[in-house]
Order: C-alpha cells, then structure tokens, then sequence
C-alpha cells in the first residue's frame, strides 16, 4: 500500500504495515477518534474473511461500501489447526445485521432471537450468547456504544468466558476504560505515535475517567 495514501497515512496504519503486529490471545486497541484504532481491527477482520459491514464468515452482507482496503494488505499468519470460525461485530452496523438475519434466517440449528424486537444492548449481548461460541476469532469495534456499565461488565465476562475455554482470540477496540480492562490482554495505544503497548493504569483513556469522576469540574469548566 503506498505510504501516502490513505490509510497509510495514519502513523498506526504505517506502523502494521511497516512493522507488522504480534497477535495473542487477547488484544485491545485504544485511542481517540480518527487515529487508526478501528481502521486496524476492520483490516484485520477482512484479512480474515469477515465482511466489513459485520457477520460470521459466512455471512455476506454489503450494503454501501465504505472500509478502506487495509485488508488487502495484510496477511495473518494462522496456527496449525487454527480455526477458520469468526465473527465480526461492529457496532455502527449491526442494525443492517440484524436486517441481514431476518432476510436470510439459519436452516438449521436453534432458531435465532429475533434481534430488532430488542433493546440496543440487550441485542448485543445476546448476539454474542448465540454467535461467539467455541473456538474462533472474535473482533469488537466499539461494542461500548449500545452497552450500559452493567453491559459492559456482563460482555467482558462473556468474552473472558471465551478465553477461558482456550482455542479462541479476541481482538477489541474501545473507548471503554471497562472492557480495555480484559484480563490477559495486550494493551495497544493507538495515536500519533504510533502503537505502542501500555499497562491499563496507565493509559490517557483510564485516567481521563479517574480525573472526571473526581472532579467533573475540573473539565466541564473548559466547555464555555
């Protein structure tokens, strides 16, 4: 990919490319918006064979397209034996998914929930409960836009669940100082540094939190 074309052109972008990225088991990307974090995870998802707009492997939704093509630039490097199970859940289109799922429902197995007669979050958790089982890669993008604290929480323990069962690798990008707390996981600091890795303690995201919290004030006065 050229190194001036974007999304070359975002230091973390250049740096996978440039560097190349080890993946283990679990994996959190953080930052701000617009520096890379969910272009990374969307190239990584379709490197895989996961569609862009969101799904399993197999599912084969594409409405407007409008991913960058990372993807086709990256290759991953599987264990033997690895598992070509997947799911990609992206927040800012799984309404088009669930749209998807009820236009072409399973034919075989459990009969799906029916996601659009759900709540946002309780859509996602329960996305999860039927799709994110047994072995796989399992990709996040801002699942923290439909959840509440209490979902939150009940989604790292789902996917701390899938680790625990082993065979499986989950890659997470967030904005949540709750699910960047994933037991086990790298911490990858995404800005205009490039990636670098970090202890959650000591990430901008965590301590913002800490800071606001104690002293809303102490922001809020900045606003007028």
């Amino acid at each position: 990919m050229p190194r001036r074309r974007w999304p070359a052109t975002l230091p973390p972008v250049r740096q996978l490319l440039d560097e190349g990225l080890d993946l283990g088991a679990a994996t959190v990307f953080v930052g701000e918006n617009g520096v890379g974090k969910s272009t990374i995870v969307e190239g990584i998802a379709g490197a895989f064979g996961l569609s862009s707009e969101g799904g399993s492997t197999g599912a084969n939704l594409h409405t407007r397209r409008s991913e960058s093509d990372l993807s086709q630039h990256l290759s991953l490097a599987r264990a033997p034996g690895g598992s070509r199970r997947g799911f990609f859940l992206r927040a800012e289109t799984m309404h088009g998914f669930f749209t998807y799922l009820e236009r072409n429902p399973a034919t075989s197995g459990r009969a799906e929930p029916i996601f659009h007669e759900m709540s946002h979050g309780e859509s996602f958790l329960e996305l999860i409960i039927h799709r994110f089982r047994g072995r796989g890669l399992w990709v996040l993008d801002e699942p923290e836009s439909a959840l509440s604290f209490s979902g939150c929480l009940a989604l790292l323990g789902a996917l701390q669940q899938l680790l625990a069962e082993g065979g499986s690798q989950v890659i997470l990008s967030t904005h949540s100082p709750i699910l960047a707390r994933l037991d086990g996981a790298r911490i990858l600091e995404v800005g205009d540094w490039g990636i670098r890795e970090s202890a959650w303690e000591e990430l901008d995201l965590v301590r913002h939190w800490k800071l606001f919290l104690d002293s809303p004030e102490r922001y809020l006065r900045h606003l007028t």
